[in-house]
């Protein structure tokens, strides 16, 4: 699998790894990530007048003199601008010892319009502020308007939080080596990465496997193998039974969009379930999905007795207040009264069943960890996740990774943070950060439609974390394909081509 995400940390033992089993060793690897990287140079930007190579003094640098002893050699014509000098005997010290291009000072850094910057400065590890000399030479950069190619994350990015330290370039093309980094997918470092280029030096899938990453790109590899494809022999209750809350009468759209949402999904029965007097406007809008009243608990009881749901959405249009707090504990103890043919396997609560819990947490927290409770998955906005984890979202030197994780330790229950860069974490640590969103998907209700695919696929057996995953990806991949003009209402017939193509893959892996 190669869609690992690796922090600094797990990048560096992964370098130790490598050399450690042999023959490989430090400055092999240093060539080859040269190479990669000179490569896109030379084919990107064959018209460049100049190359300016930026050199750090560790590893990122010792990268960029073998990018520049390249390109000189292949005649074009390039300047080293160096900050601090290799430390004695490394590997970063022989390649500039190997390289012809004598290196001037960064402090003396200027360029030409046309010239191209290779950005071999700090890369991934860079764990402070940008400043002095690598800051100025990002001002001129940026002032010029000079095309960047960074070496494995443009200067200034954390390669762990994705967060700008001080300042950054902002790169037409990074090359990265073995794996990605959660920085070139976390907003804001991922606006300045422009294109990746994922770059093979030699570290094997087997050292990757050694490391027991937990942080992963949300790409369909990563849950295809669970993904449902109904039976020949299926019916509709064996493809599972979604039922959603909707408010009262002013405020039943959201609902119809997470059942609409649930049905296209793959569910084979959806379920509205208003209050008495909203029975009437969602009849009028219903068709395939079906209608029942639910006023109290005992409503939802009989219902859960009675057609035996396999997963819930509580939250959108519902409200905020005393009663989803009741609904939202009823269903996730439900659990402890049943016997196993009428046990909820999944819940999916948003919106107002968050923010009904603002004042009291850890009630909502207490129930997700009783032994019989269904599996919660959770889909906060940023304003959803800081009234239900102020501690935790209060820590602005904590990246959304590390945020989303701890929150869904706290909530026993998949946490799927939503925004561009949206982060799914589950109370093991297992975590996943998505890519393929667009902004047309910054419609009222999309986060609605969200919620209604996580909960069909949870209603067909799909487990909790890669239900989660799925659903945020097939709903970004819907919305980027549709593009300019999107509304909520478009969103659950766009997914159909998308689940097409998913089906014919999962089932060509069989």
């Amino acid at each position: 699998m190669s869609n690992e995400l690796l922090s600094p940390a797990e990048m560096s033992e992964a370098d130790r790894l490598t050399i450690a089993a042999g023959p490989t060793d430090g400055i092999d690897l240093m060539r080859r990530a040269g190479e990669a990287v000179a490569a896109v140079v030379l084919k990107r930007y064959p018209a460049a007048t100049h190359v300016h190579v930026l050199c750090g003094p560790g590893n990122n640098g010792g990268d960029g003199y073998i990018v520049a002893r390249i390109l000189a050699g292949s005649g074009v014509g390039t300047t080293i601008w160096a900050s601090g000098t290799p430390r004695p005997e490394s590997d970063a010290a022989l390649a500039a010892a190997q390289c012809p291009v004598k290196p001037r000072p960064l402090s003396d850094f200027a360029a030409e319009a046309g010239s191209i910057v290779v950005d071999a400065l700090y890369g991934a590890g860079l764990s402070k502020p940008l400043s002095g000399d690598a800051a100025k030479a990002v001002d001129t950069a940026t002032a010029l308007r000079l095309p960047v190619v960074a070496v494995d994350l443009p200067s200034g990015v954390s390669g762990a939080s994705g967060q700008i330290l001080g300042k950054a370039f902002r790169a037409e093309v990074t090359v990265t080596f073995a794996r990605k980094k959660p920085g070139h997918l976390l907003l804001p470092g991922r606006e300045r990465c422009g294109e990746i280029v994922l770059a093979d030096i030699g570290i094997g899938d087997g050292i990757i496997a050694q490391l027991a990453v937990s942080t992963f790109e949300n790409v369909p590899d990563l849950w295809l193998r669970e993904f449902p494809v109904p039976a020949v022999d299926a019916h509709k209750y064996k493809r599972g039974h979604v039922g959603v809350f909707s408010g009262g009468p002013g405020a039943t759209g959201a609902a119809r969009l997470s059942a609409l949402a649930a049905a296209r999904s793959g569910a084979g029965a959806v379920t509205v379930l208003p209050p008495a007097n909203a029975m009437q406007v969602n009849a009028a809008h219903l068709t395939s999905i079906m209608l029942r009243k639910a006023d109290d608990s005992v409503d939802v009881d009989a219902f859960i007795g009675e057609r035996r749901p396999s997963a819930f959405v509580l939250g959108p249009g519902f409200g905020v207040g005393e009663k989803t707090r009741k609904f939202a504990l009823a269903l996730l103890t439900s659990g402890e009264q049943r016997d196993t043919s009428t046990r909820i396997d999944g819940l999916v609560f948003d919106a107002d069943a968050i923010t009904s819990f603002r004042e009291a947490p850890d009630v909502l927290f207490q129930a997700s960890r009783q032994p019989d409770a269904p599996a919660l998955v959770m889909t906060p906005h940023d304003g959803e996740f800081a009234r239900l984890f102020p501690g935790i979202a209060d820590d602005v030197a904590t990246s959304k990774l590390a945020r989303a994780r701890l929150a869904a330790a706290r909530a026993n229950a998949i946490i799927v943070y939503k925004g561009a860069d949206t982060v799914i974490a589950a109370p093991n640590g297992l975590a996943a950060i998505n890519r393929n969103g667009a902004a047309w998907l910054a419609t009222a209700g999309s986060g609605d439609v969200l919620s209604g695919i996580i909960a069909g696929l949870l209603a067909q057996g799909m487990p909790a974390f890669e239900a989660a995953c799925a659903a945020v990806w097939i709903h970004a991949e819907a919305g980027s394909r549709f593009g300019p003009g999107l509304i909520a209402e478009d969103l659950p017939r766009a997914l159909v081509p998308v689940l097409r193509e998913l089906v014919e893959a999962r089932t060509g892996a069989l």
